[in-house]
């Protein structure tokens, strides 16, 4: 089967994503790749983008969620900045 560009996408970890994106991103700037794979890994990196800005909303939410506590209110941390 042909790999697609959102092909196992959502089964990574934020990390591992991440790295791939790193790699895609070198390989684009470096300006060598056929214009058909430079496509293919744009198209890979933009799906990675994606996974990675979902990953980050998530973890978002899960902080909020702890330092609003179960009732709402602040839990006595400090907010940072």
């Amino acid at each position: 089967m042909p790999e697609t560009p959102h092909q196992d996408v959502a089964a990574l970890s934020f990390e591992a994503a991440l790295a791939e994106l790193d790699t895609i991103v070198k390989k684009l700037e470096g300006g060598q790749a056929k214009l058909e794979d430079a496509i293919a890994d744009y198209e890979r990196g933009a799906a990675l983008r994606r996974h990675c800005e979902a990953k980050l909303a998530e973890a978002e939410q899960k902080v909020q969620a702890i330092v609003a506590g179960p009732d709402g209110s602040a839990t006595g941390l400090r907010e940072l900045g």
